[in-house]
C-alpha cells in the first residue's frame, strides 16, 4: 500500500513544484478517502459553546508622561525646552458583528494599551491602539443593573472606557519669566468599568411553552430550522431562530425559546437565562400541550412567569397555539381550552403539518400590526457621545 502512495506523491510534487509536503498529504489522503467528514455537532455539544451572559472588566490605557529635555545642537546655544507630549491611552469598544453568535470568545478581563511617554526634539508618544470587542447582534451592556447600550444592528459600536489622555511635554509650560522650565505633566489614568453583557435573541415572534409541548417541531413546520427534536423534555438547550418566508417575499423571525419550568422568575433551573430572550419578541405564542390534563393551565402558568419576571411581558399581543391536534386526547380537551379561556384558540399539530397556514397568517397578521408603528417597546436611555 506504501508503493502506490508514494507514486502518486511524486507525481503531484512534479506537477506541482510548489506544492508543500503537507499539502500533497492532504491531496493523497482526499484520493484514498483517509479523511473522514466531521460529524455534525449535536445540541448537546452546541450547548457548551452557547453564552449569553457574561461579566467583563474592561480597562482603557493610561496616557503617556510628557518628558523634559532640552535642546542639544552645536549651532544654538540655548535650543531651549523640546521635550515631547505623551501618547493617550487606547480605548476599549464594543462592535457587534452578525458572524459572532455567542458570548463565549469574549474574555473576562480588556485592558486597552497605554500611550508612548514623550520624547526629546518635540516627539509626541504614540497613542495606544483601540481595543475593539467583537460581539453578536442583540448585545445588551449593563453597568449596576442599569442598560447603558444596546447593540442592535451590524457595525454598532460602543465605547465603553475611555482612555486617558498624554500628559504635556516641558515645551508647554514655557512663559516669558520661565524659558526654560523643567516641569512636565503625567498623563492620566484611563478609565475603568465592571460590566455585564447578555444577549438577547432578536426576533419578531417568541414560542413560549413548557418543556415537551412541541416548540421545536413547530419552528421546524413553519421554517427551514432544524432544530432538534425527540421525545423527551428539554431537547432544545439554546434559542434558535427560524424565517418564516411569505409569497411576498417578506420574512418574519421566530424564536424557539428553550422550556420553561415552574419558578423560572426566581431563577430556578435556567430561568433568566431563558426568560431574557423573551424580552425582543414583539409578539408571543403560547404554545400549549393538548394531550395533557386541563391544558389551560399552561396558559395561566406561562403568564404567572413572564409576569413576575418582567410586569407587562404577558400582555404583549399574542396568540395560542393548541399542539398535537392529532391524538384523540387533545381532539377531546380542545373544546374545554377554548371555554376556559377568553382567546381564540390555533389548533395545529407540529408533526402532521396540520393548520400550519392559518398559523403562519396569524402570525403575519402580527406583525403587519404590531412591528410597524402601532405597538413599540420603549427603548432604553443610552449614552449618545459614546456610540460610534
Amino acid at each position: 500500500m506504501l508503493r502506490p502512495l508514494i507514486g502518486d506523491l511524486h507525481c503531484v510534487i512534479l506537477t506541482k513544484p510548489a506544492a508543500t509536503l503537507s499539502m500533497c498529504l492532504r491531496w493523497l489522503s482526499s484520493k484514498k478517502g483517509i479523511i473522514k467528514k466531521k460529524p455534525d455537532l449535536d445540541e448537546e455539544t452546541l450547548s457548551k459553546h452557547f453564552i449569553d451572559w457574561r461579566r467583563v472588566l474592561v480597562i482603557a490605557g493610561n496616557g503617556g508622561n510628557g518628558t523634559i529635555s532640552l535642546h542639544h545642537e552645536a549651532s544654538r546655544e540655548f535650543g531651549g525646552p523640546d521635550g515631547g507630549d505623551g501618547g493617550n491611552g487606547a480605548d476599549v469598544v464594543f462592535q457587534a458583528e452578525s458572524r459572532v453568535k455567542s458570548l463565549e470568545p469574549v474574555r473576562h478581563q480588556y485592558k486597552a494599551e497605554s500611550g508612548a511617554n514623550g520624547r526629546s526634539q518635540n516627539r509626541t508618544g504614540k497613542n495606544g491602539k483601540h481595543t475593539i470587542i467583537q460581539v453578536p447582534l442583540g448585545t445588551v451592556i449593563k453597568e449596576d443593573d442599569t442598560i447603558i447600550a444596546d447593540l442592535e444592528s451590524e457595525g454598532d459600536q460602543f465605547v465603553a472606557v475611555r482612555g486617558g489622555t498624554g500628559g504635556r511635554g516641558n515645551h508647554f509650560f514655557v512663559t516669558a519669566q520661565t524659558q526654560t522650565p523643567m516641569i512636565a505633566g503625567r498623563g492620566t489614568i484611563g478609565e475603568e468599568k465592571q460590566l455585564s453583557l447578555e444577549l438577547r435573541t432578536m426576533a419578531h415572534a417568541g414560542l413560549i411553552g413548557f418543556p415537551n409541548a412541541g416548540k421545536s417541531s413547530l419552528l421546524r413546520a413553519l421554517s427551514r430550522s432544524r432544530t432538534k427534536v425527540a421525545a423527551y423534555p428539554f431537547t432544545t438547550l439554546n434559542p434558535h431562530v427560524g424565517m418564516v418566508q411569505y409569497d411576498d417575499l417578506e420574512q418574519v423571525a421566530v424564536a424557539d425559546i428553550p422550556g420553561l419550568v415552574h419558578g423560572a422568575h426566581m431563577n430556578k433551573g435556567l430561568g433568566h437565562s431563558f426568560l431574557r430572550h423573551i424580552e425582543r419578541c414583539s409578539c408571543l405564542l403560547y404554545v400549549i400541550d393538548l394531550s395533557v390534563d386541563k391544558p389551560w393551565t399552561q396558559l395561566t402558568d406561562l403568564k404567572y412567569e413572564l409576569e413576575q419576571y418582567q410586569p407587562g411581558l404577558s400582555e404583549r399581543p399574542h396568540a395560542v397555539v393548541g399542539n398535537k391536534i392529532d391524538l384523540p386526547e387533545s381532539r377531546t380537551n380542545l373544546p374545554l381550552l377554548e371555554k376556559n379561556i377568553p382567546l381564540p384558540v390555533i389548533a395545529i399539530s407540529a408533526q402532521e403539518r396540520i393548520n400550519i397556514d392559518e398559523l403562519k397568517k396569524h402570525v403575519r397578521q402580527l406583525y403587519d400590526e404590531d412591528m410597524k408603528g402601532r405597538i413599540k417597546e420603549k427603548k432604553p436611555k443610552v449614552d449618545k457621545s459614546r456610540i460610534i
